[in-house]
């Protein structure tokens, strides 16, 4: 079948009416055809345009591709054919009420009535008392035993419920179930002053306030051909790597002590800090918050600024490979981490699993060299898959990203960075248009995308985190492993609730 996709750019604006507007059988089997080919899903949503209820999707392949089409009330499901749909004909089925006949586990997935207040495709009428009961995934035997934790944790964390079906030790089947903290985040997008996006999107996930803020920013610059200058790109590049620094720092220090391995545990918790600090350094917030706005930055990078991250850098670079050295060469650290909660390149390509999740399992794909934005076209950034899709292979990827961003941000601020900064976001978004705009976030692609109205309002606003597709990769790597290992699988994932809730 000929290919009905347009191929686009990541951050390209573009005229709906050029958007392919196909019969629902043609979308359908284009976009098969696509992901059966190897294929990845970037969106696939619905929305409502007027009284007509509305399908697109944006898929990749070496591109980007998009298409639309009317969405029917009842339709063949693609998850019965592939598994990579499987989340999004959820997410739909939720939000609109639109049923993907033959989904092989239709359940909700944030617990929210539907936006049309129709009735639900969960054998419910609308009702405002969601959530309601939900009958979990049983596994029967005699010698069957489940193990619930959650979704109220002992700590600080969000809230999400875990369900083991267990044979003595072994887990057969992990469920796992989130969306008790659901905000509404992407109606709150749909109409809101333009002004109010950055807020909005620095706060859709704070360990993640850099990649959401970036991605929201490009596209809003798209949609107003307000573009940031080169010093601004450089900032932003530069910010970007420093949260995915203190992030996966972070992570290595929460498997260290996972596995009861302190003197590292106790190092990349202060190193954590010290990476947090740099962004502080740079915008007075260390988690980045009030950085990126559409049109550039709000700070610039002084020469002292940039000097004293030179000195930080100098001084913190041998102290993280030395802590990284002291846990990657302990043998019963790797004891613990070699071959435990293994995800096979097969399972993680059906999963759609992206980011460090995806390459420890022999996934290439990093956003930053397949489709770059900011100043990524002029770094190199290097393939980095493991094989063995393990926690070893998913804690060696940070090791080796952390050793890899150190290294970009240091290049980036040897030489004086100019830029005028950025305080106006009150921008008059361009009527009738399409956008969608891709970022390596530290837990993978992060992706926003957006539709204005024939006014310049916005008519749809797409958000997808990363961990919208690892959540099931946790759950695949807990097959066949022992229950006591789920702290170290669950770290070494380290996904998002709030960026999945949403």
């Amino acid at each position: 079948m000929m290919n009905a996709f347009l191929n686009i750019s990541n951050g390209e604006a573009i005229d709906r009416r050029k958007i392919p507007h196909l019969p629902f059988a043609d979308f359908r089997e284009n976009a098969l055809e696509i992901v059966r080919e190897g294929g990845k899903i970037v969106q696939f949503f619905g929305y409502q345009d007027g009284a007509a209820m509305k399908f697109m999707t944006v898929l990749r392949t070496d591109k980007l591709m998009a298409a639309g089409c009317d969405a029917p009330e009842i339709y063949p499901s693609l998850t019965r054919v592939l598994e990579p749909f499987h989340m999004f004909e959820r997410e739909i089925a939720e939000q609109f009420g639109i049923q993907p006949v033959g989904h092989p586990w239709l359940k909700m997935v944030r617990y929210h009535p539907n936006y049309r207040k129709v009735k639900d495709v969960f054998g419910n009428h609308y009702k405002e008392d969601i959530p309601g009961n939900y009958d979990y995934y049983q596994v029967e035997g005699n010698e069957i035993h489940e193990v619930a934790v959650g979704p109220v944790h002992a700590g600080v964390i969000e809230p999400g419920h875990f369900r083991f079906n267990c044979i003595g030790e072994k887990v057969l089947h992990l469920e796992i179930q989130l969306g008790y903290q659901h905000r509404g985040v992407e109606t709150l997008f749909s109409g809101v002053n333009a002004k109010r996006l950055p807020i909005l999107a620095e706060n859709i996930a704070g360990d993640t306030t850099i990649g959401h803020s970036l991605c929201m920013a490009e596209a809003v610059e798209a949609l107003t051909r307000v573009r940031p200058d080169k010093g601004a790109k450089i900032i932003r590049t530069i910010a970007l790597e420093l949260e995915r620094l203190a992030n996966h720092i972070g992570d290595l220090g929460a498997l260290s002590g996972d596995v009861a391995f302190l003197p590292p545990a106790n190092y990349f918790g202060r190193m954590r800090g010290d990476f947090l600090n740099l962004s502080l350094l740079i915008c007075g917030n260390r988690f980045g918050k009030g950085l990126v706005r559409p049109g550039g930055v709000r700070f610039t990078l002084s020469d002292d600024v940039r000097k004293t991250l030179n000195e930080r850098l100098k001084e913190l670079k041998p102290q993280v490979i030395h802590v990284l050295e002291l846990l990657f060469l302990a043998s019963t650290v790797r004891d613990r981490f070699e071959g435990c909660g293994c995800v096979s390149t097969i399972d993680a390509d059906h999963l759609g699993l992206v980011g460090p999740a995806g390459r420890a399992s022999g996934l290439p794909y990093d956003v930053r060299r397949c489709f770059p934005t900011e100043y990524y076209d002029e770094v190199g950034i290097s393939e980095n898959k493991k094989t063995t899709g393990d926690v070893y292979a998913r804690a060696k990827v940070r090791y080796d990203e952390v050793l890899q961003s150190i290294a970009v941000i240091h290049s980036l601020i040897q030489n004086p960075v100019e830029t005028k900064t950025v305080t106006v976001s009150n921008f008059n978004l361009s009527p009738s248009t399409f956008v969608v705009t891709l970022n390596e976030g530290w837990r993978g692609e992060v992706s926003h995308l957006m539709l204005t109205d024939k006014d310049g309002k916005i008519l749809r606003y797409k958000v997808k985190d990363p961990s919208f597709h690892n959540w099931n990769g946790l759950a695949m790597a807990l097959r066949n492993t022992g229950i006591s290992d789920f702290p170290l699988n669950n770290k070494s994932f380290n996904l998002s609730y709030c960026g999945f809730d949403l």
